[in-house]
């Protein structure tokens, strides 16, 4: 992607931080870290109070996940994911 995006994770062992909430989905820093690092990853408006953004894409090991996160701030672009799970791949348009 080489987007200048910061990612703010919080400390390992924090039960209540990010870091734990992902893994009880069974996903590592690293596999979010790639989702938001894919300039092929798509991004998609989340429709929930709190604002959340949301952005779709595959792991290195092809998985595909989505990463609920949270705009922190600007130059550079700053995020801090809430969460990510497994959500199905997106259909292939048939060709016309």
């Amino acid at each position: 992607m080489d987007r200048d995006i910061q990612i703010i994770w919080d400390i390992e062992d924090d039960p209540q931080g990010n870091i734990q909430h992902i893994a009880e989905h069974d996903i590592t820093v690293e596999e979010v870290e790639q989702v938001l690092l894919d300039p092929a990853s798509q991004f998609a408006s989340n429709r929930n109070p709190a604002g959340n953004k949301l952005t779709f894409g595959f792991t290195a090991a092809g998985r595909y996940l989505a990463v609920v996160w949270e705009h922190v701030g600007d130059d550079p672009l700053t995020v801090y994911p809430v969460t990510a799970y497994d959500a199905p791949e997106p259909r292939k348009r048939k060709a016309r």
